[in-house]
């Protein structure tokens, strides 16, 4: 598979630029956020820049996203594989699936 797209060193070089400004600015909307609501609501102490911004890191070192992850490859339960198989599999095909997955619910409450 050829791939058309031309890398340009000024695009691989702005890349984590870029990345850096967007956490440096996600700091500073945690600490507005953070001295906004938590002081007068849990009667805690408001955050300088700098911890919010390590809190950020924090964050993602426990948890390991900011909520944007991508999977490579492709999973099998995504809806458009089992919509593709659900619709080439004939009725009889449908209706062992059914009774086979009835079977196995049953084993589960039981």
């Amino acid at each position: 598979m050829q791939n058309n797209y031309k890398r340009s060193p000024k695009k691989f070089l702005l890349f984590p630029l870029f990345i850096i400004a967007a956490a440096l600015i996600m700091g500073a909307v945690v600490m507005l956020l953070w001295n906004a609501i938590l002081p007068s609501l849990l009667n805690i102490n408001a955050i300088t820049y700098w911890q919010a911004v390590g809190l950020l890191v924090l964050c993602k070192i426990l948890f390991g996203s900011f909520g944007t992850r991508r999977h490579s490859g492709g999973t099998p339960f995504k809806k458009p594989y089992w919509k593709d198989k659900w619709s080439g599999m004939s009725d009889e095909e449908k209706t062992r699936f059914r009774e086979e997955w009835k079977k196995r619910c049953e084993q589960r409450k039981g």
